[in-house]
């Protein structure tokens, strides 16, 4: 008795050493395609919720090399560049977005604003981030040949218009949003949104534990398909309140299209 006892002991150790040192650095990239001729051939990769720590230069550049060995058409950025609500809890987001500038990608990068951002300073951190040329879709889009990305403002800290976002737009379109509650707002003719926020969860046995959404896990991580509505709420790259992950490895996302 008193020996599985201590094998417990042991096992709850090292769970939790994992938890916290190991799988928060770890790094992967998922790749899904989605069914959607209007898009096809186009490749993105969706990277979010990075809330980068005073210290954790070392994990922004290789989220960065991981970013660039992809070769996309066009970089999503899904906010949450900062960590934790006050200022000296993360990197400042002038060094953040200098990284920032060394992705590459054909088309360029775009981001929206999360509501940590929001809680730091939402105008300064635009204004970093556009200084080192990743553009803020702040309810607005950018349309190129043959497709649009529409942003909306952070549900948390603004007002999100998805209307304005999509005005004038006659392309397929992504839509990019820090977070998927505003799916139920969404029109059908959004061909994709992306979405994140969630971080999965972080702690995930056979599903997330708890999950800060209103639609509970509906929308935790992962492609759906709901009803012709298409969304990839991705698990993230950092963590939030706790700085742990269990069964929720970080990833970056790409994406292309069949």
């Amino acid at each position: 008795m008193k020996l599985v006892f201590i094998l417990i002991i042991c096992l709850i150790i090292l769970i939790f050493f994992w938890a916290l040192f190991i799988e928060p650095y770890i790094l992967t990239v998922k790749k899904i395609t989605v069914n959607d001729t209007s898009l096809k051939g186009l490749k993105i990769v969706f990277a979010s919720d990075f809330h980068i720590k005073p210290y954790e230069m070392f994990r922004l550049k290789r989220i960065i090399r991981a970013i660039n060995k992809q070769h996309a058409d066009i970089v999503l950025l899904g906010g949450d560049y900062v960590n934790g609500h006050k200022k000296g809890m993360s990197m400042t987001i002038d060094k953040i977005a200098k990284e920032f500038s060394e992705i590459h990608s054909k088309n360029g990068i775009y981001g929206v604003i999360g509501n940590h951002d929001g809680w730091q300073g939402k105008e300064e951190c635009i204004r970093e981030l556009e200084k080192n040329k990743i553009k803020v879709l702040f309810n607005e889009n950018k349309c190129f040949e043959n497709f649009c990305i529409a942003g909306v403002d952070d549900l948390q800290t603004g007002v999100p218009d998805i209307n304005k976002a999509l005005k004038n737009i006659t392309k397929p379109v992504i839509l990019l949003t820090h977070t998927p509650d505003i799916m139920p707002k969404v029109p059908y003719e959004v061909n994709l949104t992306l979405a994140g926020h969630l971080h999965g969860g972080q702690i995930r046995l056979n599903r997330a534990l708890l999950i800060p959404s209103l639609y509970g896990t509906k929308y935790a991580n992962g492609f759906l398909n709901d009803k012709g509505k298409k969304i990839y709420t991705t698990k993230g790259l950092g963590t939030s309140i706790l700085p742990i992950r269990f069964n929720c490895i970080p990833e970056i996302v790409v994406i292309t299209f069949d």
